[in-house]
């Protein structure tokens, strides 16, 4: 491993971490993505940044594609790479981004599997909250179901985020570090107050987060992802529980209920609306009829 390829790569993960300030996980995907490309190098004696070309990353790229990397982990891949190179471009260690025209192999777009509202209500209803761990279990998948929270920001959530008067929750940083103010449901308000009194009861009343274990430490994303797949097993759904299903669903039937797909982008949080369309099962045949009725050049002659 040279230092001419590790030392630009290990000054650019700092800089995401300390300038940029991008989130632990992100910083991890990039040092994955790019370590690959630095593998790569190696095996091709390339010594410096400067040296690879777009057909070298194309090769690069291809030779992933081989070996069964799919289309969006190469999409991942490459946008990372090149923000390694706009990076270096910007340091002055090179003078050219060899991966900015490389395109990555196109991608299926795969619809996420939801729940329908009957195995929601079953999911929630039957999570009897009778112990700690079941009490803090059922107000985590009400607030998902709520709020439709991504899996980190509801992990990051301290209590001073939850506004039990306005019935509201600050995502102080969300995807991108954009924060944003988002509803709570009654039945989700009533599922947390009963966990902060079972939380006041096991002498936990001072600790800053809002969902912790037993010990008072905060609850980790992957310990939430074990705790829904298990109350999914336990309830008899045959699909796998996990966050992202859960948030799914809250998209999927507030957009069936309003029919307003711009509300719906809002409460998730997307800054593309064609991100919400794949998200909730629509296409733009939704769009396409709001114009047809509403355009005065669109509209049917009678």
């Amino acid at each position: 491993m040279t230092a001419e390829l590790q030392t630009p790569l290990q000054d650019f993960l700092q800089y995401l971490e300390q300038q940029r300030r991008v989130s632990p996980h992100t910083v991890l995907n990039y040092q994955r993505d790019c370590q690959q490309l630095v593998d790569y190098c190696q095996q091709q004696s390339f010594n410096d940044w400067q040296q690879l070309k777009p057909a070298d990353i194309r090769l690069f790229i291809a030779r992933l594609h081989r070996k069964g990397l799919g289309a969006r982990s190469i999409h991942r891949l490459l946008s990372a790479v090149r923000s390694f190179y706009r990076y270096l471009l910007k340091e002055g260690l090179v003078d050219h981004n060899p991966a900015q025209s490389v395109q990555a192999p196109k991608a299926e777009k795969r619809l996420p599997k939801t729940l329908d509202v009957d195995q929601m209500n079953s999911l929630l209803d039957s999570t009897t909250a009778d112990t700690f761990v079941a009490c803090r279990d059922r107000a985590i998948m009400e607030l998902f179901y709520s709020s439709g929270l991504r899996l980190a920001e509801l992990a990051a959530l301290d209590l001073r985020d939850v506004d039990f008067g306005q019935q509201l929750v600050h995502v102080i940083a969300g995807k991108g570090n954009k924060g944003r103010i988002l509803p709570i449901g009654r039945t989700a308000i009533e599922a947390l107050k009963v966990w902060l009194d079972k939380r006041d009861q096991n002498g936990l009343y001072q600790q800053p987060a809002l969902f912790t274990s037993q010990q008072g430490k905060r609850l980790g994303v992957r310990s939430i992802q074990q705790r829904l797949a298990f109350w999914g097993k336990k309830h008899g759904i045959s699909e796998h529980v996990h966050p992202h299903r859960l948030r799914h669903a809250f998209a999927s039937h507030m957009l069936e209920s309003s029919s307003d797909l711009r509300a719906v982008q809002e409460l998730l949080g997307h800054s593309d609306i064609s991100t919400t369309q794949v998200y909730t099962h629509l296409d733009f045949q939704h769009l396409a009829k709001v114009y047809d009725a509403a355009h005065p050049r669109a509209k049917k002659r009678s």
